[in-house]
């Protein structure tokens, strides 16, 4: 499989790209500029949000993480909806409104008087978020050509690794430089302003009479039902993901690294950027099942030496910090390669007119595996160690790759209409 997969990867890169069709237009260049201006504005409040909800409102860290994680269970009630409406209007007015009102609820943080309104706002973020993502992830498959779908998702979705990189940097940087939150509140707003003003000038191609859905209501408008082995696979990794994310800087500190995290998430982001240059490529050659077969892979057997390395506290210390930090670098190559080949499996499991509900079916397999990963994580590492919650989440990333491979990979095969 290795081989196969490593042959593929040469003779593809040697010969000369067959696909003459533009991915690079100004409307899919402004789209991705957009994009990251939207998650850089979201990214420098994510670790100045709980700094702000103690000293403003002074009240306990596991306050902070429920009024926090309020606005993933919205965007999970949302995101069904909004693709119900993707697919029966016209996607960029949707899309703009979604954006303005994200945008909207930044204005609304320092606002706010009491914990109850802030619970309040939060739940209008996520409930914007989901429509916005949903949107934008839609659309930019409107205008991007398909022979290089899973090419230019790759690079739609590097712009918000981008902005996941430098975003919560910037917001502590303007913190303990200024120590000032409206000032954090009104940069988001600024950003998204002008990522407004970017996606104002996207083209966006009408939508047919022939592509609207004209058949009665059924789960299947909300849910794209061939992508729900696609979404357990895909759910699984997401598990790990949000441990690590959220569990990481507390795992350094029981490995004596009490610095440089934001470094941690940087080679991170730098993994997910490198991967992007080839694995969107591979995807749009045929290669789609094996990437993602790879890929998890890698997730899995990063995650199983993560989990180790407690273990190997007794080497050299300069060695134990090499190895956390390569985590993070082979981590990022993992998921980049997965995200934009899960992407375009689940859209090529669609027919045109159930775009935005195959966009909302991945998105929203992401986000349960996310939230079961917050609390899975938490309840693992309170009782045993985090070195065992990495364990488990390693072992859910192998179970993701082998059910792949035998299970959905064939039924992908089966029913893709592209």
């Amino acid at each position: 499989m290795f081989y196969t997969f490593a042959f593929s990867f040469k003779m593809h890169f040697i010969m000369d790209d067959l696909s003459q069709d533009k991915l690079l237009t100004s409307s899919y260049i402004l789209a991705c500029l957009g994009n990251f201006l939207l998650f850089f504005g979201f990214y420098i409040l994510m670790p100045t949000l709980p700094l702000y909800l103690i000293e403003t409102f002074d009240i306990s860290k596991s306050m902070v993480g429920v009024i926090l994680s309020c606005y993933i269970v919205a965007t999970l009630i949302t995101r069904p909806f909004t693709a119900f409406f993707a697919d029966m209007f016209e996607r960029k007015p949707l899309y703009l409104w979604a954006y303005f009102f994200f945008i909207a609820v930044f204005i609304s943080y320092p606002l706010v008087a009491s914990v109850g309104l802030f619970l309040l706002m939060r739940i209008l973020h996520g409930l914007a978020y989901g429509a916005v993502s949903t949107m934008g992830n839609t659309l930019i498959v409107d205008i991007m050509p398909a022979s290089r779908r899973g090419e230019g998702l790759g690079y739609f979705g590097m712009a918000s690794n981008m902005a996941m990189a430098i975003g919560p940097m910037i917001g502590l940087l303007m913190h303990d430089t200024t120590g000032n939150f409206n000032l954090i509140f009104y940069g988001a707003v600024l950003s998204g302003a002008i990522g407004f003003c970017c996606v104002s000038f996207i083209k966006a191609p009408k939508k047919q009479a022939k592509e609207k859905p004209t058949e009665p209501l059924s789960l299947d408008r909300f849910l794209l039902l061939k992508g729900m082995r696609a979404g357990f696979c895909f759910l699984l990794l997401a598990i790990p993901y949000g441990m690590t994310t959220t569990y990481v800087a507390l795992y350094g500190k029981e490995l004596g690294i009490t610095g440089g995290m934001g470094f941690f998430f940087v080679l991170m982001a730098v993994g997910l950027l490198i991967s992007r240059f080839f694995s969107g490529r591979l995807v749009d050659r045929g290669l789609l099942t094996k990437v993602v077969f790879v890929g998890s892979i890698i997730v899995g057997i990063t995650l199983l030496l993560f989990s180790g390395i407690k273990e190997l506290m007794f080497l050299n210390q300069h060695f134990l910090m090499f190895l956390f930090y390569f985590v993070a670098l082979m981590l990022g190559v993992g998921y980049g390669m997965m995200f934009p080949a899960y992407n375009t499996l689940f859209v090529n499991l669609a027919p045109n007119n159930r775009r935005a509900t195959a966009s909302s079916t991945y998105l929203t397999s992401w986000d349960i595996g996310i939230g079961i990963g917050l609390i899975l994580g938490g309840y693992i590492a309170e009782h045993t160690g985090l070195s065992i919650a990495y364990f488990v989440g390693s072992i859910l990333a192998l179970i993701s790759s082998f059910t792949f491979n035998k299970w959905v990979a064939p039924h992908f095969n089966k029913y893709k209409l592209r």
